[in-house]
């Protein structure tokens, strides 16, 4: 059976989107296949995420992503958006969810290691329900 393809989505596709698509991959490539876009995308990923991803888990965000846009995606199962306010009426999926997540750029280490853990403790989720079948 396919795995569903999942897309993490926030404005500029450069902080939280991002994150989520870097744990996602690592955490739960075998429930799901992640990707992220923007619905206007920034020219580079915020550097403290990949700096503070580098840190807490070893992923190098810098050399694997970069930020893309909604017509870069294939077609999706599953939409979540990052808490941003951004809508994607143009993103035909099955499930929709929005995370609710504070950008946390430009708000120091703490609030940036804080956004990451909420996001592990979704993606967790995330998977969980993927793999029995809740979504």
């Amino acid at each position: 059976m396919k795995k569903p393809d999942v897309a993490f989505i926030c404005v500029h596709n450069s902080c939280r989107s991002q994150i989520a698509e870097a744990i996602a991959r690592v955490w739960a490539s075998d429930v799901f296949t992640a990707h992220s876009a923007g619905t206007e995308i920034a020219s580079q990923i915020q550097p403290d995420a990949i700096r503070m991803m580098k840190s807490l888990h070893d992923i190098d965000m810098e050399d694997t992503q970069r930020p893309k846009t909604l017509a870069e995606l294939p077609p999706v199962d599953i939409v979540i958006t990052m808490g941003c306010g951004v809508d994607c009426p143009l993103l035909p999926c099955r499930h929709r969810e929005d995370w609710d997540l504070e950008d946390p750029t430009g708000k120091g280490d703490e609030a940036m290691a804080l956004t990451i853990r909420r996001i592990e403790m979704k993606i967790l989720d995330l998977a969980e329900r993927i793999r029995f079948n809740r979504i």
